[in-house]
C-alpha cells in the first residue's frame, strides 16, 4: 500500500477520528438497504410544518418530485429553529471585513435582521415566486438578503459581484427580476471598487429596451459616490434597518422554487439552473454534516467560496445555517495585504473545518510552506477540497502542511446542477487516496460508462469514461429556468435510453473501483473552479471590431487546472499591433464576462483548423496549446495550418 513512508497511496483516518465521526460505515448499509427510506430519515433532520407522504415522485422523470407533499421554511430551517431551541446566543458568522473591520453575528441577530428584510421586501409588494437578483460581495446583509427571499417563498438569483454589467443584465432579464439587492461598492485589495454603477450601466445597457426591476435596494460598504435614480434606488441603512424585527415564518411546499443560479452552457447563453426547496435542504444540510464532520456548537467552520457560486449558497449559507454551524465568512483576497491573511483568520477564529479550492491551495504552494509555517494553525482538523479535482501533489502538501500531516482531506466532486457533493469520502470511515475522488456518498448513485452506456469495469487497462448518476437525489435541478428543452438535451438526451444523468465530466475506475474525476469532455473550461464556456469566450472576442473568427480552449494550468487559450483571425482591416491588441482583447473578454474569464494566451493567426464541414477542431488546438503532438488530423481541410499557427506560439 505505501510508497515510502511518508508518500503513501492511501490515508486511512486516526482511530481517535473515526470513533468520533458524525458518519459510520452502516450508511452506506442502510442507503444500500433501503433508498427512500434513507433519504426519509436525513429529511427528518430538518423541521417540516407539514410531513410529507412520498418520498420520491420519479413519474415526471427527468423531473422529481421529492417530499412533494411536505411543506417547510428554508429560513426557518436555519435561523429561527436554533434560537427556538435556546441557542439564539451562538455566533452564527464571524464576518471578517477586507479592511480589518469585522462582526460577529449571533443566530437571534441573524434572526432579526432577515425578519427586518423579509418585512421590507413584503412592503415593496414582492410576492412568493418573485424573482430577486442578488449582486454584492461577501457582506453579511448578502447572506440576510438570501434568507429572508427563502423566507418569503421569493426565487433568489445571484449573481457573483465580479461579473460584468453586462452579464448582469443577461441574467436579471432571464429572470425577471423585480428587485436588485447590491452594496454601493466592494473591497478590493484595499480599493474600493463601484458596484452600484455596473448595475446603473446594466439597467441602461439595452438603452431604451424595458427591464423588469422596480427597485434596487443598496447597502452602504464602502461610503463612495453613487450614481442614484429616486423612487427606484433605496437605502438598505434607511429601509430595511428601520422595519420590525418580527416575523412570522411560512411554510411552503417541498418543491417551491427556491432559487436560479447561471452557469456555463457550451452556447454562450448561461442556463438558470433551478433549484427547489425541501429535497435541496435535506442533501445540503446531510452532506455538511457528514462529510464535514461538522459538530454544532464545536466547531468553527469556513468555506473560502463565494455566495456567487453555488458552493457559496450550499455551504455557506443553507447547509452550515440548517446545521447550527458557527462560521468564518471572508470578505477579500487571500493575499491582502499580505499572504499570511488567510492563516492569520484560522488563528483569530480558531478555525477547525476548512473548505477550499484546489487552485487556492496550488496558489499556496507557490508562496511557499514558510508562510503556513509562521502560524498557528492546530485548530484544523478537517480539510475540504472543491471546483475541479485535486492533482495528488497539492492534496499531500495540503494535508502536510495546513493539516499537520493528520486531518482527514476530503475531495469533493458536485456541480451547479447536482446542488450538494454527490462523491467524497467519508471522513471517518475511508481511507483517501489522493486526488481520487473515491465514492459516490451513502443514497447517490454513480457509473463510469463508455459512449455505448456500457459500465467500464475496475481494473481495466482502460477504465476511462463518462460519469453519470443513474439514480434521482434530493438536491438535483428541476431544470433550466424557462427552457426544459435545453434541460432534457443538455443532461438526458445522451444517454435517454437509460434515463442517465450525464454530468459531462470524464473519470475513471481503479483496481480497487475507486473513482478519479478527469474534467469536463465538453466544450467548457473549469478555470479556478469557474465554469465557462469556450463559446461565451470566442463570443467576446469576435466582438472586437478587429476580430473576424475566435476559437478557445481549455489548456492545463499547473495553478487554475485549466488556462484560456485563444487562437484568433484578424479582419482585413484590422492591424496586428502584437501585445497591444492582445491586451485589448483580453479586456475585451474581461469586460464582457468577467476578470475570471480573461485568456491566459492570446494568439493572432492566419488560419484556424476545421473539418470538411466547417466544425473548429478545438482537440488539436488543446494539443498545440499544451506542446503536445497534434492528434489525428486526416479529417483536416488543410493539415498543413498547423505550421501557421505554431510560427505564432514561436
Amino acid at each position: 500500500m505505501t510508497e515510502t513512508a511518508d508518500h503513501k497511496d492511501s490515508y486511512s483516518p486516526s482511530a481517535e477520528f473515526a470513533a468520533a465521526a458524525n458518519a459510520g460505515a452502516e450508511l452506506y448499509e442502510q442507503a444500500s438497504a433501503d433508498r427512500d427510506a434513507f433519504w426519509a430519515e436525513q429529511a427528518s433532520r430538518l423541521h417540516w410544518h407539514q410531513p410529507w407522504g412520498q418520498v420520491l415522485d420519479w413519474n415526471d422523470a427527468p423531473v422529481a418530485k421529492w417530499f412533494a407533499d411536505g411543506k417547510l421554511n428554508v429560513a426557518y430551517n436555519c435561523v429561527d429553529r436554533h434560537v427556538l431551541d435556546g441557542h439564539g446566543d451562538q455566533v452564527a458568522i464571524h464576518w471578517e471585513g477586507e479592511p480589518g473591520d469585522s462582526r460577529a453575528v449571533t443566530y437571534r441577530e441573524l434572526l432579526a435582521e432577515v425578519s427586518r428584510a423579509a418585512n421590507y421586501f413584503t412592503e415593496l409588494g414582492l410576492e412568493a415566486g418573485d424573482r430577486v437578483a442578488i449582486y454584492m460581495p461577501m457582506v453579511p446583509e448578502a447572506i440576510v438578503a438570501m434568507l429572508a427571499c427563502a423566507r418569503l417563498g421569493l426565487t433568489h438569483s445571484v449573481v457573483f459581484a465580479g461579473f460584468s454589467p453586462t452579464a448582469l443584465r443577461q441574467r436579471v432579464d432571464d429572470a425577471s427580476a423585480r428587485l436588485i439587492v447590491t452594496t454601493d461598492g466592494q473591497w478590493r485589495r484595499g480599493k474600493a471598487a463601484p458596484l452600484k454603477e455596473a448595475v446603473d450601466e446594466a439597467l441602461f445597457a439595452n438603452g431604451d429596451v424595458p427591464h423588469s426591476v422596480e427597485h434596487v435596494l443598496v447597502v452602504r460598504r464602502t461610503d463612495i459616490e453613487v450614481p442614484w435614480t429616486e423612487r427606484r434606488d433605496l437605502w438598505w441603512h434607511e429601509t430595511v434597518a428601520q422595519a420590525s424585527p418580527e416575523h412570522e415564518a411560512q411554510p411552503f411546499d417541498a418543491e417551491h422554487p427556491l432559487f436560479i443560479l447561471y452557469t456555463s452552457g457550451t452556447t454562450g447563453k448561461p442556463k438558470g439552473i433551478l433549484h427547489t426547496s425541501g429535497g435541496y435542504l435535506t442533501q445540503a444540510s446531510y452532506t455538511h454534516h457528514n462529510v464535514f464532520d461538522h459538530k454544532a456548537g464545536q466547531d468553527v467552520y469556513w468555506c473560502t467560496a463565494d455566495i456567487g457560486w453555488v458552493t457559496g449558497h450550499s455551504y455557506i449559507v443553507y447547509g452550515p445555517l440548517s446545521n447550527r454551524a458557527t462560521q468564518v465568512v471572508y470578505e477579500g483576497t487571500p493575499n491582502f495585504p499580505d499572504e499570511h491573511r488567510h492563516w492569520q483568520i484560522v488563528e483569530k477564529y480558531g478555525v477547525s473545518i476548512y473548505y477550499t479550492a484546489p487552485t487556492l491551495v496550488r496558489t499556496f504552494m507557490k508562496w511557499g510552506r514558510e508562510i503556513p509555517a509562521a502560524h498557528d494553525l492546530s485548530s484544523l482538523r478537517l480539510l475540504g477540497s472543491v471546483g475541479e479535482p485535486i492533482n495528488p501533489e497539492a492534496w499531500r502538501w495540503y494535508r502536510d502542511v495546513i493539516g499537520a500531516g493528520t486531518a482527514p482531506v476530503v475531495d469533493t466532486w458536485w456541480q451547479t446542477e447536482t446542488g450538494a457533493i454527490m462523491i467524497s469520502p467519508l471522513p471517518g470511515v475511508t481511507a483517501t487516496k489522493p486526488g481520487a475522488a473515491m465514492a459516490p456518498l451513502p443514497g447517490i448513485s454513480a457509473l463510469v460508462v463508455d459512449e455505448e452506456g456500457k459500465p467500464v469495469q475496475r481494473g481495466e487497462t482502460e477504465a476511462n469514461g463518462y460519469l453519470v448518476l443513474d439514480q434521482p437525489w434530493p438536491s438535483m435541478l428541476r431544470g433550466i429556468w424557462g427552457d426544459m428543452e435545453r434541460y432534457r438535451a443538455t443532461y438526458w438526451e445522451r444517454y435517454a435510453a437509460q434515463g442517465w444523468y450525464f454530468a459531462g465530466d470524464g473519470a475513471k475506475l481503479d483496481a480497487d473501483g475507486d473513482l478519479w474525476v478527469l474534467g469536463r469532455v465538453d466544450d467548457v473550461m473549469n478555470v479556478s473552479g469557474h465554469r465557462i464556456s469556450t463559446a461565451e469566450v470566442e463570443s467576446a472576442l469576435v466582438g472586437h471590431s478587429g476580430v473576424a473568427e475566435a476559437a478557445v480552449v481549455g489548456a492545463s494550468d499547473e495553478t487554475t487546472g485549466q488556462g484560456i487559450v485563444a487562437f484568433v483571425i484578424l479582419t482585413a482591416e484590422a492591424e496586428d499591433t502584437g501585445a497591444a491588441l492582445v491586451d485589448e482583447l483580453k479586456a475585451e473578454v474581461s469586460r464582457e464576462i468577467s476578470p475570471i474569464a480573461r485568456p491566459r494566451e492570446i494568439h493572432v493567426v492566419p488560419e484556424l483548423p476545421k473539418t470538411r464541414s466547417g466544425k473548429i477542431m478545438r482537440r488539436l488546438l488543446r494539443d498545440v496549446a499544451e506542446g503536445r503532438e497534434l492528434g489525428d488530423t486526416s479529417t483536416l481541410v488543410d493539415p498543413n495550418v498547423f505550421e501557421a499557427i505554431r510560427a505564432t506560439k514561436a
